[in-house]
């Protein structure tokens, strides 16, 4: 029995080192960066790891994203846009990039034609991928576009401590590299920095849905044109009153709604009007402050794809994917607006409508790419509500 008992041991202590190798060499990938990189946050917190992708300094806000999936889309997604993004779950890299191959002039498998976040946190970097529709590891896409990663990161410890500090403001600092100065997206309107500067059109159909592009997000224009519209697409500063539309759709985007005052102000002078406005993330907030309300920070934002909201009125919830830092303040609304959705965690606004009206914003992402579509519904909703006032009028 005692020989059994210390071959079972032996056995046993073999196959812990196996696996201990193993998820050395697979996962933490120290061959591949081994120059010491730290996140330092404005509070005076540090954590420490490993640099991959470009090896550059860099500074934005430090955000944590929950999503077990869709690290190609968060990253080229531009409400990210000046923020450096902490991936809470553990595994990053194992299915690489895919293609930049296009359909219907879009970018397939991205949300923007570029990468919108200023760095990337991981606890474990995976260089070596497979995935059958991958074109390159996630290491070399950010080295190409000049952004830093850094793995080896107690991403848990991390995430507990942006949890109880809320948002700060944080650096990638590299051994050896100066150290860059912080960098605060809510200090300026960042939306006019991933705009576009001209209007696009896409698709064909009955229905013309005109897009604020507040850094809209591919997968919004691949949902309209899939259901018949005929979409176009406008930079943010765009006159309204001169364009010609049966629908307005307020897109996503980055940065404090308070910088996008002079879109809410354009959008205003539409709220008289009866041809539907539907707003998403960033839209949703632009739309609450055209109303007239206000909005406020969050503590550490609404950022995965596994946040619960209540639908008023029926009793319905769903599960969404969401990417914002703001909401709309409840108690700031005018008798004439209520609350659509609200947030199953803090009870946050995560919808508003007007009273018998046809304007209406949520703060999650009907469109989430990689899922869940839950709410996918709305963009059916929207459309019917806009060919019924088209055929009104």
């Amino acid at each position: 029995m005692a020989e059994s008992a210390r071959f079972v041991q032996s056995a046993g202590s073999a196959t812990l080192r196996i696996v201990r190798t193993f998820l050395r060499r697979e996962f933490l990938d120290l061959n591949e960066a081994t120059t010491k990189a730290s996140i330092v946050l404005r509070d005076g917190a540090v954590f420490e790891g490993f640099i991959f992708g470009s090896h550059t300094p860099a500074a934005g806000e430090e955000v944590i994203n929950t999503g077990m999936v869709g690290y190609p889309e968060a990253i080229t997604d531009p409400s990210y846009y000046g923020q450096i993004l902490v991936l809470t779950y553990p595994l990053i890299g194992n299915y690489g990039v895919p293609s930049h191959a296009t359909e219907d002039n879009i970018p397939r498998y991205f949300e923007s034609d570029r990468i919108q976040i200023r760095g990337l946190v991981t606890a474990n970097y995976h260089g070596e991928y497979h995935h059958w529709n991958a074109s390159r590891s996630l290491g070399d896409w950010l080295g190409a576009e000049k952004i830093p990663g850094v793995h080896g990161v107690d991403t848990r410890a991390l995430t507990r401590h942006l949890r109880a500090k809320g948002t700060e403001l944080g650096k990638i600092v590299i051994d050896g590299a100066a150290e860059p100065d912080w960098y605060d997206p809510s200090s300026e309107n960042v939306v006019a920095r991933v705009s576009r500067s001209e209007a696009t059109t896409y698709g064909s159909g009955d229905l013309h849905i005109v897009v604020v592009d507040c850094g809209v997000k591919n997968n919004i224009i691949r949902c309209l044109t899939r259901r018949g519209a005929r979409v176009t697409v406008v930079p943010w500063d765009t006159d309204l009153g001169s364009v010609d539309y049966d629908g307005l759709l307020l897109s996503n985007g980055p940065g404090d709604p308070v910088q996008t005052q002079a879109v809410a102000d354009r959008i205003k002078g539409c709220l008289d009007d009866a041809r539907p406005i539907f707003g998403i993330c960033l839209g949703c907030q632009v739309l609450g402050l055209a109303a007239g309300g206000t909005t406020f920070k969050l503590s550490y934002g609404h950022r995965g794809q596994n946040q619960p909201v209540a639908e008023k009125g029926t009793g319905k919830w769903a599960i969404t994917s969401q990417n914002h830092g703001y909401a709309v303040d409840a108690n700031s609304l005018s008798s004439d607006w209520e609350v659509w959705f609200s947030n199953g965690n803090d009870r946050t606004v995560e919808g508003l409508r007007l009273k018998g009206g046809p304007h209406r914003a949520v703060q999650f992402h009907p469109e989430a790419v990689c899922g869940p579509i839950d709410t996918a519904y709305l963009f059916d909703s929207f459309l019917d509500e806009v060919r019924k006032v088209k055929r009104a009028r």
